[in-house]
């Protein structure tokens, strides 16, 4: 012990030297290194950092997803700047998609078809780019759905929570912006759209309309405007939240599924470097790889089918990209009903719809906050729930994707319509309806799934996995031989926790004298009851249970 081996060449603190005593010549990158560890302290940093084992599991590659294809789109970004021209002004076109030639449209629209025709790659690289802006916030729902039905949002990473939040909250803003300066026609009526949910906002509406697009619909400066905040300001929010939301991936460490070996203060796992490195780099490749495929090979976004934007004409069948389908929905489906007041009309079949958008948002974006108030728990959390072990919480995901779902149909509704042959008003009194009855039955029907998994993981545990293997008894009965779980497999299934939900606690004290008991901590006792209520679980096996059958279990070999 204390004795260690010094290569030739090396020492502690004094230079290398050779054979004769000479100092050893050493290259000019470790002379490099050597000075920027002296004012830096990188090489401190980077030994206690890049040794940091991460466990591995394939849903983790979900945020892999979301980073590399944000990447992916500030590279493409930075290529398609070069030759878009973010104006009004009006041109006659007379390049190389002869049907449009002679045709009036503003010069935003003529450099798109620029860059789609004339500029080398350039629309291999626009389509990259659109693709890319779809996987990202795919990527980002799915992440963010996979951190919500496993608890990874808890202490000590709801921060972290509302990062990904907002970043899934500017992704879909920027997309908007996005596909709004082309100027087709496509995107002209998206502009249109948002224009008339903003003119619904009582009062202010129209001075807020008035302001962005510098005068009546569809004004001059819209597009101007929406450049710089399209590729420079909400990129740059967005880069900043990335960096934080890395940071503190490595400050809190990653969390983990259950498994043997694994609790609240051990990681199983591989390195930060090289092993994790080097899978996170091949799969960067990878992921640019599949989306250059996909941007060769499948047309997106053909603005040239769709001709220049004029505020009199209107696509058949125009729809925003998916993300953005939740906000349609809930105003096509929405009655028309106005009301008129102090000489003002308000838009209420627009202005609620346009108000619940935003609401449920921000709905997902504090649910952390609820959860850790309705249970009490201050507790750190770094191994990750089943979501069958969580049934409430689990419904209530289920709840809204089936509420997305539902709503992305009546965003939709004239495409379903023509394309099932339906009526179009039969879709959308099945959306108003629907909206309100399929997040309660998906609740309750995942809620029912998950307890039923919770039963037969505890059958699993005491009895075994079935084997399909029959044997006859002595007695001349048949029974299936059940094969008993490893003790890894047993932990794995039993390692949650069951702890009692927050309570009340006794009304009256030992001296007769009625404790005051605010209505708030009436409706926490409420929601912690129906959240995590015994209700909410099947009990897990104890160890009396298990010895008791697996004593004298015929079943088990």
């Amino acid at each position: 012990m204390g004795a260690r081996s010094v290569d030739a060449g090396q020492s502690d603190g004094h230079p290398a030297r050779t054979g004769r005593g000479r100092p050893a010549q050493t290259g000019k990158g470790e002379r490099l290194a050597d000075w920027a560890d002296g004012r830096l302290g990188l090489y401190g940093l980077a030994k206690s950092q890049m040794r940091k084992v991460f466990p591995d599991h394939w849903s983790f590659m979900l945020g892999e997803i979301c980073l590399y294809s944000f990447l992916i789109l500030i590279l493409t970004g930075v290529y398609l700047t070069l030759f878009f021209e973010p104006s009004a002004a009006e041109v006659v076109y007379n390049g190389s998609y002869e049907p449009l030639n002679g045709v009036v449209m503003t010069r935003a629209y003529e450099s798109t078809l620029d860059i789609s025709f004339d500029v080398r790659g350039g629309l291999l690289i626009r389509q990259i780019h659109h693709w890319a802006a779809l996987v990202f916030v795919a990527g980002m729902l799915v992440h963010m759905m996979r951190v919500f039905f496993t608890g990874a949002f808890r202490k000590p990473r709801e921060l972290n929570w509302v990062f990904g939040w907002t970043l899934l909250f500017l992704g879909i803003i920027t997309g908007l912006t996005g596909y709004s300066l082309p100027d087709d026609l496509l995107s002209g009526t998206g502009l249109r759209f948002a224009q008339g949910a903003i003119l619904s906002v009582p009062v202010v509406g129209t001075y807020l309309a008035l302001f962005l697009f510098g005068g009546e619909f569809p004004g001059d400066d819209i597009i101007a405007r929406l450049y710089p905040i399209h590729i420079l300001l909400l990129p740059g929010i967005m880069l900043g939240l990335v960096v934080a939301h890395l940071i503190l991936v490595f400050y809190h460490k990653h969390t983990q599924y259950p498994g043997p070996g694994r609790d609240q203060k051990s990681v199983v796992g591989m390195p930060f470097m090289p092993v994790y490195m080097a899978k996170a780099g091949g799969f960067f490749f990878l992921v640019f790889g599949v989306l250059s495929m996909i941007g060769a090979l499948a047309t997106i976004n053909p603005v040239w089918a769709f001709g220049p934007y004029r505020a009199d004409l209107v696509t058949t069948g125009a729809q925003p990209d998916w993300y953005l389908g939740f906000s349609e929905g809930l105003i096509r489906v929405m009655p028309g009903w106005e009301i008129n007041a102090f000489g003002h009309t308000l838009a209420l079949g627009v202005f609620i719809p346009f108000s619940l958008f935003p609401l449920i948002m921000l709905a997902i974006g504090v649910y952390p906050f609820i959860e850790a108030w309705i249970t009490g728990d201050k507790r750190e959390h770094h191994i990750l729930d089943r979501p069958r072990n969580v049934p409430t919480r689990t419904g209530l995901g289920v709840a809204w994707l089936s509420l997305y779902g539902v709503l992305l149909i009546g965003g939709g509704n004239d495409i379903v319509a023509l394309r099932l042959h339906l009526s179009i008003n039969l879709i959308t009194w099945f959306v108003r309806i629907g909206f309100f009855v399929v997040p309660v039955l998906a609740f309750i029907i995942t809620r029912r799934i998950c307890l039923g998994l919770q039963r037969r993981d505890r059958d699993k545990v005491l009895h075994g996995r079935e084997s399909g293997t029959i044997k006859r008894l002595p007695h001349g009965e048949y029974v299936e031989v059940h094969e008993p779980l490893t003790q890894a497999q047993r932990f794995t299934l039993t390692q949650h926790e069951q702890d009692g939900h927050y309570e009340l606690g006794p009304l009256v004290d030992a001296n007769g004298v009625t404790r005051k008991v605010r209505t708030s901590q009436r409706l926490r006792a409420r929601l912690a009851r129906a959240m995590y209520g015994q209700d909410t679980y099947i009990p897990k096996p104890t160890v009396e249970e298990y010895r008791e059958l697996t004593s004298s279990d015929e079943h088990h070999h």
